[in-house]
């Protein structure tokens, strides 16, 4: 009885139960499982025009590095923009970006219409700036001139440097050039340079002239700076000379 007994605890240990299969792992501790949209979130994903599994997945993707590394304003079709699977899903995201934007823009140049129509109606006899009462404006040292060429790091993403280019190019007439070094685009790809200048509705005739150099940023940042510069960038240079300048400055 006693062998027998040793037998049967030895058929039912480990390679009694191997002989049942593999042991079945509960997916669900390892998967996290879609949870349906609430209510909000379907009035949510309808107002930016996204479809359940699209808002579930800027769900999930906000629950990772995204929501760690972007703005609390970030919206979703950003976010699914730049996690886009496709090039195909990254323009579709960018075109109903764009749209959004240009609809938004829209509303608020009308409400500001009616602002100045409503400010005239009211105060037909005041004017909101009285140019008398305001004190001379003086004239601010420019730190640029006519022999100077103006180097400007840039990258396709970035709004500040959108901006910061606004001003630079006001001051293409008073150096010798500008030179756009664009970061964010494969290299080589000459196409980009081109679509990124026209949608900035730089002067192909400046190009061509060479008063404006477009070109691939590469590493030229990081040797010109050690390192040290970060987007947006600019700099003057005079003769042999390189020297940062300030967005106050211009």
């Amino acid at each position: 009885m006693r062998a027998l007994l040793v037998l049967a605890l030895a058929l039912s240990g480990p390679s009694g139960f191997a002989a049942q299969g593999p042991a079945r792992i509960d997916t669900h501790t390892v998967v996290t499982r879609t949870q349906p949209l609430h209510v909000l979130e379907r009035e949510r994903a309808q107002a930016w025009g996204l479809d359940e599994t699209e808002w579930q997945r800027y769900r999930t993707l906000m629950q990772g590095l995204r929501s760690s590394i972007s703005p609390a304003t970030i919206s979703p079709i950003e976010v699914l923009g730049i996690h886009a699977r496709t090039p195909q899903e990254r323009r579709r995201f960018a075109e109903q970006w764009a749209r959004a934007m240009h609809e938004d823009v829209e509303r608020i140049l009308a409400f500001q219409r009616a602002y100045q129509a409503a400010y005239r109606r009211l105060y037909p006899n005041e004017v909101l700036i009285d140019p008398e009462r305001l004190a001379p404006l003086e004239q601010k040292p420019t730190p640029l001139k006519a022999g100077d060429r103006l180097l400007f790091f840039t990258r396709t993403d970035c709004a500040p440097c959108d901006a910061l280019l606004a001003r630079v190019l006001k001051h293409r007439q008073r150096v010798a050039g500008i030179d756009i070094y664009i970061a964010g685009l494969e290299a080589g790809d000459d196409a980009g340079v081109r679509d990124w200048a026209r949608a900035r509705s730089i002067d192909p005739g400046d190009v061509h002239a060479r008063r404006i150099t477009l070109n691939h940023a590469g590493v030229r940042l990081d040797e010109l700076t050690d390192g040290q510069g970060a987007i947006p960038y600019l700099l003057r240079s005079r003769g042999d000379t390189l020297t940062p300048l300030r967005a106050s400055q211009l």
